[in-house]
């Protein structure tokens, strides 16, 4: 579990960690919103806060 604005850590399909960042949503909007275009966040969710799950300016690459 996250909120918003928690860093996290991004895993490839093996669970390998590949990067770390700042996400624009908390672990429940995360779920909704996974695998939809970021056009279709508000279709989704009924808001949008940010464009991207965790954007370039808070990514780090591991």
């Amino acid at each position: 579990q996250f909120r918003r604005g928690e860093m996290v850590s991004c895993v490839d399909e093996n669970g390998r960690e590949v990067a770390r960042g700042l996400v624009n949503y908390d672990a429940g909007e995360a779920r909704a919103i996974i695998g939809h275009s970021s056009d279709r966040i508000t279709e989704v969710l009924g808001y949008v806060s940010d464009e991207e799950m965790i954007h370039r300016d808070n990514l780090v690459i591991v």
